[in-house]
């Protein structure tokens, strides 16, 4: 049964309601229940859009609704077909008997929308769509593969360490595709059939978009679920990281190092266990003795200070049995009351349930805001468990298995909040996760604890590419890889010098990593009274210093080049706050007509302006880069090129090939 209601149409059949209405410019939200009624709730569709009075048709057996370029048709069996400007991108796989269809009446019995009911609560729900030949996926947050087209791919919907869920894909057929549930599942996009899966639902809901262009699809989806502010060129500088500064002396010694040399930290990074046990949220008075003069004088430098934090409490800790009796704390279904076990006994704090964002963060305020920390660096926002069986965890907000995705997103939310209440503006914290919608936080997104090979950093270009789709401008990645780097190594000290040539050309330029051999010898002895300053392990030094003068030279020319680019990246960050544009961008973002583009993963658009081409492998001094139409100078040389064509570029050990598109 068909039914036109408030600017939607609504099909009926058994026990299933179909909902289809228009959702912002050429978009389309479409939902269903077996429940009684629809539960009215927004997820990531946050943002108030502007949708036209939509064109409902019902006859003949059949419903059609259109909104600009964007039709859903549904037949008599209610299967659905999305068309752009009357092609089909879309339409639902369905192999079982329906008397109005002809390709999809067969006998497997297979069929477009399944619910299956989980004993004693929801559904476990699938919904195919048939597979387009020829079609390119791109986005869907990031994923450690190395592909850039996820066409091919099974991926789980999922938060994990370097594994970022944001359901969203763009397809080189002219669509934008939001699959509208944080709960846990997967995604199958084979070569014959389109899976889209929730472990534990009551509604399917997703969002659909067409446009011309990737960057108009972009446009679309940003206004929809939100887009990130205008980042300050405060922070387009270089930021100072590593594992692990153990005390405040420390931190002041690098510092004021750099500002010898005349080097602008822009960010000084305060990495984990400078607390005593997880979930204290404070310094250990021991080793960080007076942290606001610390602050201060970072502050006179002209730097900020950033604080790591994480969302894991300690048994043992000052807070534990407060939480645990307010009910702040991740619940388990069975087994032993613990969701995390490095360097402690610990469940992870419910940011799901605000009382609970309102209690961290007042303790967050008191113990390091109040002090002058500026950031905060959220890591193990996943969050991170022992083992990931999201079957045993449960969440103010419903089952881990229903919605688990949304944590990181809450979890930034607290600092977002509590920043604003004590009237901060310009301000940036980093996160390790991130879920649809989250650039709206203020949140720098990096791709978690990577190992230090080329197979990592060829993998990471990718992943900044393909979050940048999915709706996240602010992006960065450990330089050098997270792991097993060794500093007297020849042979990572050449990929870090790589690595750091191409991070000039990211939206944020940030040295960090856990350098080899563990061989420092720890402060303090006695883990009873706590893990954090001088008894936890701590990596190599990692500052630019720490690789010898050649490498040295070359960190400091490409730190000079980064100062250089500040006005240009800076209007990059407004173009992302403006239209949703990410700052790194395929090839196919800007030149949708130049097919090549559509198959390039191996260099990117930094902006509209400079097409950038990474070194990804050891020992190489030239590499093939394709120029579009046009005309490009080299950077290095100042050489034009006419476009059109793949050339060879030489990359002495000290630069990365990079064009610039001239008018």
């Amino acid at each position: 049964m068909f039914l036109e209601a408030k600017n939607a149409l609504v099909f009926k059949k058994g026990n299933e309601t179909l909902l289809i209405e228009p959702w912002g410019k050429d978009s389309l939200r479409i939902r269903s229940t077996m429940e009684r009624e629809l539960v009215d709730r927004l997820w990531a569709l946050t943002e108030k859009v502007k949708s036209e009075k939509a064109k409902i048709k019902i006859e003949n057996g059949n419903g059609s609704i259109t909104n600009g370029k964007i039709e859903a048709r549904v037949n008599g069996n209610g299967i659905i077909t999305l068309l752009k400007d009357g092609k089909i991108i879309l339409h639902e796989y369905f192999r079982s008997y329906d008397p109005s269809a002809t390709k999809e009446s067969c006998c497997t019995k297979v069929i477009a929308r399944e619910w299956k009911g989980i004993i004693g609560g929801d559904y476990k729900l699938t919904v195919r769509f048939e597979a387009n030949d020829g079609e390119k996926l791109f986005g869907m947050g990031q994923y450690p593969t190395p592909y850039l087209d996820m066409k091919g791919c099974s991926l789980e919907l999922a938060q994990r360490n370097s594994q970022i869920s944001i359901p969203f894909a763009i397809s080189n057929l002219g669509y934008g595709f939001l699959w509208n549930n944080p709960a846990v599942g997967h995604v199958n996009f084979a070569k014959n059939i389109t899976e889209w899966c929730a472990e534990c639902t009551t509604q399917m809901d997703y969002w659909i978009t067409a446009a011309d262009t990737p960057a108009q699809i972009i446009e679309n989806f940003t206004s929809a679920v939100g887009r990130a502010p205008v980042l300050s060129k405060d922070y387009l500088g270089f930021w100072q990281c590593k594992l692990r500064y153990r005390t405040q002396d420390e931190v002041l010694t690098v510092a004021r190092k750099y500002k010898e040399m005349g080097i602008h930290l822009d960010v000084m990074v305060i990495d984990f266990f400078h607390w005593p046990r997880q979930g204290d949220w404070c310094f250990d008075p021991e080793y960080w003795p007076d942290p606001k003069a610390m602050c201060d004088e970072l502050h006179a430098m002209g730097t900020k200070v950033m604080i790591s934090i994480w969302p894991s409490v300690d048994k043992k800790c000052s807070h534990y049995y407060e939480m645990l009796d307010k009910g702040y704390l991740v619940r388990t279904e069975r087994g032993t009351n613990q969701t995390y076990d490095f360097m402690g006994d610990c469940l992870t704090f419910d940011a799901t349930n605000p009382e609970a964002r309102e209690y961290v963060w007042n303790i967050v305020k008191k113990n390091y805001a109040d002090y002058g920390i500026d950031m905060f660096w959220m890591d193990n926002a996943e969050p991170d468990y022992n083992v990931y069986d999201y079957g045993n965890y449960r969440y103010q907000l419903g089952t881990a298995l229903s919605c688990s995705n949304i944590y990181p997103l809450y979890y930034s939310k607290t600092f977002y909040d509590g920043m604003k209440s004590i009237g901060r503006k310009d301000f940036v914290n980093l996160e390790r996760c991130c879920w649809v919608g989250s650039q709206k936080y203020n949140n720098v997104l990096w791709n978690g604890d990577v190992q230090s090979s080329w197979e990592c950093l060829r993998t990471s270009i990718c992943e900044g590419l393909n979050i940048g789709l999915a709706g996240i401008p602010w992006w960065t990645t450990d330089i050098g890889g997270f792991m097993y780097g060794n500093p007297e190594d020849p042979e990572f000290v050449e990929l870090l010098e790589r690595w750091f040539e191409w991070a000039v050309w990211s939206p944020i330029l940030r040295l960090h990593g856990d350098r080899d051999p563990h061989d420092t010898p720890p402060l303090d002895k006695d883990p009873e009274r706590g893990y954090g300053g001088g008894y936890l392990y701590t990596g190599r030094p990692n500052e630019i210093w720490s690789y010898g003068p050649e490498a040295q030279k070359i960190m400091e020319k490409q730190i000079k080049l980064r100062e250089s680019l500040i006005p240009y990246t800076s209007k990059l960050m407004k173009e992302a706050a403006k239209n949703g544009s990410p700052v790194m961008r395929t090839m196919f973002y800007e030149f949708p007509e130049d097919e090549k583009c559509w198959d390039l993963k191996d260099q990117y658009m930094f902006g509209s302006e400079y097409l950038v081409a990474p070194v990804l492998e050891s020992g190489i001094t030239s590499r093939k880069v394709y120029l579009p139409e046009g005309k490009w100078e080299n950077f290095n040389t100042k050489e034009v090129v006419e476009g059109g064509k793949t050339i060879e570029v030489p990359c002495p050990i000290d630069s990365i090939p990079v064009f610039h598109k001239t008018k």
